[in-house]
């Protein structure tokens, strides 16, 4: 599985990192991908992750 963020759409709310900071950190005022690749056992959290975030800036690819 692979993740992005897409930061023209990224209001920076921070949900994603609180669920899944092993993926997602905001050092500025949006979201960005650690690593592109999930580990499996972090899948579920990004996926939460995706569908908790208010603005659907998160893009899992499977």
């Amino acid at each position: 599985m692979k993740v992005r963020v897409d930061e023209s759409l990224c209001t920076g709310c921070g949900l994603c990192v609180d669920i899944c900071p092993e993926v997602f950190e905001m050092p500025e005022a949006v979201s960005i991908v650690k690593s592109p690749i999930v580990p499996e056992d972090l899948a579920d959290k990004v996926k939460e992750s995706a569908e908790s975030c208010p603005v659907e800036a998160i893009i899992i690819e499977e």
